[in-house]
């Protein structure tokens, strides 16, 4: 291929394969620094996340009369959760990737975007991370421990049944997970310059929207790190909280299936790569032979994309 079709192709062709699978073992990550760097960049920023976003739940008031300035409410709430994400997951994203989020994680380990030794590392580090950061609150923050749990905790609501909790984290862990799976798409990536940069505000926003329909049901648990580390911290037990991490990394599951399955070719955009001036290689292990034609629009017969 020479320097012009080379430059061309740089120009109107970008390749749109997805990276081959990672290595379920790779021994060689426990070699690298990035390795290291990344799961403290795991800790740090789940620490980060926990304390203010539970520093948020704890000063918590319910509305009154008398002092409407006292209380931030479920939408403050909501909004430090995922303020907190769309600002972490910007800062950490070149990082480690920006999960803080055992959930994530899995789905990534599922979808083979990691090694096992490296979900492993991150999930330890989100989980002591969260623990730390909440500990902290205690401490810090400590007045009623009755009264401070409430809200803090993962328990599913007087007002609605087991079922009904395990569902809707099913569906919040879902969306969030599915949001993650769709701004992070290396194809969308390699079309749209801007995804990369903007990949933290929808993932901040479908935390936000979560948020607010769930806290009033379960307290919102679609990151097992917050409710291993709550559970701990403020109840001493992570009994109550099996279910719901459970129902979570199902979801994360069951995002694995149905992304690909439903989004994968529509997502997909075909690279028209010229090899020789005789042919055209369509990209996706399919090739069609035909007599090369300038372009009736831009005079060219370099690389297109077809819709």
């Amino acid at each position: 291929m020479s320097s012009e079709e080379r430059n061309a192709e740089r120009q109107h062709g970008r390749d749109y394969h997805d990276p081959p699978p990672a290595p379920l073992l790779d021994m060689g990550e426990l070699k690298q620094w990035s390795f290291y760097r990344a799961s403290i960049a795991e800790f740090i920023a789940t620490f980060l996340f926990l304390f203010f976003a539970v520093s948020t739940v704890v000063n918590y008031k319910e509305p009154n009369y008398t002092d409407q300035c006292s209380r931030v409410g479920y939408l403050g709430i909501a909004c430090a959760y995922g303020g907190m994400i769309f600002v972490l997951v910007y800062c950490t994203s070149g990082i480690s990737g920006g999960h803080l989020n055992p959930a994530v994680t899995f789905a990534m380990l599922v979808a083979r975007k990691m090694s096992l030794i490296r979900a492993a590392a991150y999930m330890v580090a989100q989980c002591l991370g969260a623990t730390l950061g909440v500990l902290f609150v205690f401490c810090f923050m400590y007045a009623d421990e009755q009264q401070n749990s409430d809200g803090v905790v993962n328990v599913v609501s007087r007002n609605y049944s087991k079922g009904a909790g395990l569902g809707i984290e099913f569906v919040g862990t879902f969306v969030l997970v599915y949001t993650v799976f769709s701004a992070t798409d290396p194809k969308r990536n390699a079309r749209d310059s801007h995804v990369p940069v903007l990949a933290p505000l929808p993932i901040g926003f479908a935390v936000f929207v979560v948020h607010l329909a769930t806290i009033p049901i379960t307290g919102t648990g679609i990151n097992p790190a917050r409710s291993l580390a709550t559970n701990l911290i403020y109840r001493g037990t992570a009994e109550v909280m099996d279910d719901l991490v459970r129902s979570s990394l199902t979801s994360s599951i069951h995002v694995n299936s149905y992304y690909p399955f439903a989004f994968q070719r529509n997502i997909n955009m075909w690279r028209v790569v010229i090899d020789n001036p005789s042919h055209i290689k369509i990209l996706n292990e399919t090739t069609v032979t035909f007599d090369s034609q300038p372009c009736t629009h831009c005079n060219s017969v370099a690389s297109h994309n077809l819709a």
